[in-house]
């Protein structure tokens, strides 16, 4: 992953609890940062790194990521007190995506992806537990005609509760039920055919290995960053293991609405 500094502070994003901005970097990009000391914390940002560079492997459409170093200082020119304390608390390494000016939020009335495409998403928000991909708050942009997946800081939830997370490698994911492009989704099978063998141990422990020290601190769970880095690869390899579970649940929620 490429790491680029930010230079300026454009525009905040109000859409999110997370409070989300556009930034402009040293490699003359724009971004949307995610930051680290947001109230969602560090997890949200992990799970926006290991998700979206999975995602990114697989193939899927989505803008871009990138490390964000950000200097405390940089909050000397907004002049809202919230974001400046934001940015203070956020000094370090933060996520950030490619922005996409001009970009709709998807409508499932305007535009219905192909069954291929709907399929592979829903197995993928399958098996890394996305809760955010619902008609409510569907997670998805479209930019010059075409699907890109964001905002992936609420997937993972096992994260939260490590002492269960051995348990939660086999579970069906119920909540897929709820997924905006389910309907479809007609090719899980095929999907999970094609997708399982690309996430491959080395795969998986390329990705994790991406997780910042510093995001890997004040888990009681670990001994060691090390371990809480660990903990994310096994979880990862053995869900995709026992991924029958949450495969034949999509399949059954899928042909719910048939």
């Amino acid at each position: 992953m490429k790491t680029v500094h930010a230079t300026r502070y454009i525009t905040p994003l109000r859409e999110g609890g997370s409070l989300p901005a556009v930034i402009e970097a040293d490699d003359d990009g724009m971004y949307v940062i995610k930051f680290r000391g947001a109230g969602q914390g560090p997890k949200a940002l992990i799970a926006e790194l290991v998700v979206g560079r999975l995602a990114q492997v697989l193939g899927l459409p989505m803008p871009d990521i990138a490390l964000v170093e950000l200097d405390r200082e940089f909050a000397r020119t907004e002049p809202d007190p919230e974001i400046q304390d934001l940015i203070r608390a956020s000094e370090g390494i933060n996520l950030g995506s490619d922005y996409l000016p001009g970009a709709l939020n998807y409508d499932p009335a305007a535009m219905q992806p192909d069954a291929e495409l709907a399929s592979r998403i829903v197995w993928f928000d399958a098996y890394t537990s996305n809760v955010d991909r619902t008609a409510r708050n569907p997670n998805l942009m479209v930019w010059h005609r075409k699907l890109y997946l964001i905002d992936h800081g609420a997937a993972l939830y096992f994260h939260h509760d490590w002492e269960n997370a051995g348990e939660a490698c086999g579970k069906p994911f119920v909540l897929i039920r709820d997924h905006v492009l389910l309907p479809f989704a007609s090719r899980i099978a095929e999907a999970d055919a094609a997708l399982a063998p690309l996430l491959t141990d080395a795969v998986i422990d390329s990705i994790v290995a991406q997780i910042p020290d510093g995001w890997l601190q004040s888990e009681p769970s670990f001994s060691d960053v090390d371990a809480y880095r660990s903990a994310y690869a096994s979880y990862l390899k053995r869900r995709l293991q026992l991924r029958d579970a949450f495969v034949q649940e999509a399949i059954r929620a899928h042909t719910a609405y048939l």
